[in-house]
């Protein structure tokens, strides 16, 4: 039966053989299926030079051939740089950028430099050409590999310059310019080192001038430093009337200069973000003893992501006496200007504005939710679905590829006359979303495999997320937005508010009533900051979901605050603020680390809401023999806290031991701290050391639990 032109067998192009050891590394070996075009016996002969083949005709025929690809899986180190020059990266061209991006994770640049350098410099021979003195010092197998190697260098210092920085004498690009001078002399590689060499030189000037003026005008810059740098007054209300007399409030400017001006902020923060410090090996590290300066470019989109969210929080909580209409007039705005940054395509700043909007002290004021208007209301709702934390956030990832696809065609741009589409700047992304994947992939897959082989499968998969992270990179450099001087002023000037500040200032604007028995009361306050570990990770499947007002708003660590809410915190039932499925500022899986926090109120144990996902646990939500609790430790001065999955066999040294342990301190010692269960109210209960925790706690609020140093164990001051 002959086949219909344009149709072939549907074979798989590509068939997994196995593995194959060669010269001390271990290769994934693929079967790839390739197509190449034959012409039939005589067809070559009747058909006349340059004149297309007839696809109607029987005498051609399709041949396919297939070729063994290999793909390095896993090696020692010393064979991983030497792949780099000896290597076919045309067979496997991941192989170059997946190693300069992630070799950090495993090796430092130096002694990459000192593996792939030649230990030995030759000078040319005087009096010879630059091609005889080639052939004369190099046989071919040598001058394939030096041209390899100044191709690595090349796309190394293009694409990861930051590798080379290492003030103040920058030794390891002094050495990669010394050596190009000498291989490729004049080529563009050799140009870009020395042009990279000079920007360094002149940064490390530029901050020792800057360093000289600060000191210069460091005494008079003290006073005010200390009035925007301190945490503020005991009483969040003394100063209210006074501040933000000397320059406009942020909301006094329109909705497009607000977005355009976080936008441009955002863009620039991202942009300059290394790659490597995305790692999961890197950023989960960033709490523990010396990692106190790590990823310092991912520390700072973590930053200004909580420096938008302590904005919003602080322009909403404003004027205690402000009118319910007028304070939904605020909330109004801030909907729109979260709705421009997603025309913006700016996820980052929208997650940021929801989540302060979904936090526990905006989200209880239901007086001012009662009087915002129906369209921004369905539009909150709309804008908060794009963040909805079911199946692992699968509509944010969705619309981000959506979004990274949305190029012009060929077709629309050369459409007869119809001018060229301009394709449009960004996505600026959410960047806890790869921060959270990274850590993911860190936890469950080894550095090492038998043999002390690096396992470079796991480097592959790293590099597929950061691939994504350095393209949207190129993408929104794409942005022309004007720099609005006023408005950044005007953003910077917002005055912070702590999380017992906004806590207790929302309770001031709309205060619970007296006469509801569930009115939430002032309790110490629990700064929500989760981060990921290996342990959360096997527990997804039990980690809790958020209830409508759930808003785990993000962390620098891109671990999320998460700000529960109680629905029936005791105000008058006039209006239920919308609810936004899921939708919240990190979640379990979040990575921003929000330095606002809010109390945890109580949280209820009702019907399923509309955000909320049955069969799964919350906060001290029980199953016969397990729930998830949340542990803090009350000497953190962050006053973080983890959740772990407690089972009716845990007692008290193993749960204290795994929250130490997820703290990070160093060396735990659990015999040391005595564990308390948080009630209402304002009381505690001491569950005994060698207790079951399980079934010890009391089941009026089952979620959250300290852990404080006992008395003997303190070190005197």
């Amino acid at each position: 039966m002959e086949r219909p032109p344009g149709k072939e067998l549907a074979l798989a192009p590509l068939q997994e053989w196995g593995e194959e050891e060669v010269d001390g590394a271990v290769y994934n070996v693929i079967l790839r299926r390739q197509r190449s075009q034959r012409p039939g016996p005589g067809g070559g002969r009747e058909r006349g030079r340059g004149q297309a083949p007839d696809p109607g005709r029987s005498e051609d025929f399709v041949h396919y051939r297939t070729c063994k690809v290999r793909a390095l899986r896993s090696a020692p180190l010393q064979r991983l740089v030497l792949e780099l020059v000896r290597g076919d990266h045309e067979q496997d061209p991941a192989f170059v950028p997946a190693f300069l991006a992630t070799h950090r994770a495993f090796v430092p640049t130096d002694h990459v430099l000192r593996l792939l350098l030649p230990l030995r410099q030759a000078p040319r021979p005087q009096g010879k050409g630059p091609e005889e003195q080639g052939q004369g010092h190099l046989d071919l197998s040598q001058e394939q590999e030096s041209r390899a190697l100044i191709s690595v260098l090349g796309s190394w210092l293009l694409d990861h310059p930051q590798d080379f920085k290492d003030p103040p004498a920058h030794s390891n690009l002094v050495q990669v310019c010394t050596f190009l001078s000498w291989a490729a002399p004049g080529g563009a590689e050799s140009q870009e080192a020395e042009r990279l060499l000079k920007h360094f030189q002149e940064e490390e000037e530029t901050k020792k001038l800057q360093k000289e003026e600060e000191r210069a005008k460091e005494a008079p810059a003290v006073p005010e430093l200390s009035h925007y740098g301190s945490p503020g007054p005991e009483n969040p209300l003394e100063e209210e009337e006074d501040h933000g007399k000397e320059c406009p409030e942020l909301l006094d400017f329109s909705v497009d200069e607000v977005a355009e001006q976080l936008t441009l902020m955002d863009m620039e923060l991202f942009s300059q973000v290394c790659l490597w410090e995305c790692l999961g090996s890197v950023w989960s590290h960033r709490d523990k003893a010396g990692g106190r300066g790590t990823a310092p470019s991912v520390r700072a989109t973590v930053a200004q992501f909580n420096a938008v969210t302590s904005c919003v929080l602080s322009s909403v909580l404003a004027g205690p006496g402000l009118p319910p209409p007028h304070r939904a007039q605020r909330l109004e705005k801030w909907i729109f200007i979260a709705q421009r940054c997603r025309e913006l395509r700016n996820f980052s700043s929208l997650r940021a504005i929801l989540s302060a909007l979904q936090s526990n002290p905006i989200y209880r004021l239901k007086r001012s939710w009662a009087a915002v208007s129906r369209e921004p209301l369905s539009l909150y709702r709309k804008l908060s679905n794009i963040f909805s934390d079911e199946n692992n956030h699968l509509n944010s990832r969705e619309i981000l590829s959506q979004e990274e696809a949305s190029l012009t065609s060929p077709e629309e741009e050369t459409a007869p006359g119809v001018p060229p589409l301009k394709v449009s700047p960004g996505p600026i992304p959410y960047l806890g979303t790869f921060l959270t994947d990274l850590v993911m992939l860190d936890t469950a897959l080894p550095d090492l495999l038998e043999g002390d082989f690096i396992n470079f499968e796991k480097r592959r998969k790293e590099w597929e997320i950061l691939s994504r992270i350095q393209h949207l990179q190129r993408r929104c450099m794409s942005y022309s937005l004007p720099s609005r001087p006023p408005v950044l002023a005007a953003f910077r000037a917002q005055r912070p508010l702590s999380e017992e500040q906004s806590y207790r200032l929302s309770r001031v604007i709309e205060p619970p009533a007296a006469s509801c028995p569930t009115s939430p009361r002032i309790r110490r306050r629990i700064s929500l900051t989760k981060r990921l570990s290996a342990k959360l990770s096997r527990e997804r499947g039990s980690s809790p979901s958020h209830q409508p007002g759930d808003t785990p708003s993000p962390t620098p660590s891109l671990s999320s605050g998460s700000y529960p809410s109680s629905p029936g915190d005791g105000d008058p039932p006039t209006f239920s603020p919308p609810p936004s499925p899921g939708a919240t500022g990190l979640g379990h899986k979040g990575t921003l680390e929000l330095t606002l926090g809010t109390e945890a109120p109580e949280l209820q144990q009702g019907p399923a809401s509309p955000g909320s996902s049955a069969g799964t646990f919350h906060p001290g939500q029980q199953t016969p023999d397990a729930c998830v609790i949340r542990v803090s430790i009350d000497l953190d001065p962050g006053n973080l806290y983890r959740s772990i999955l407690l089972t009716s066999q845990d007692k008290v040294p193993g749960v204290v031991l795994r929250a130490l342990q997820k703290l990070h301190l160093e060396q735990p010692q659990p015999r040391d701290y005595q564990l308390f269960q948080v009630l209402p109210g304002d009381r505690e209960l001491l569950i005994p050391d060698n207790a079951n925790v399980f079934y010890a706690m009391s089941p009026a609020s089952p979620g959250d639990f300290v852990l404080r140093k006992k008395e003997a164990a303190q070190s005197p001051p």
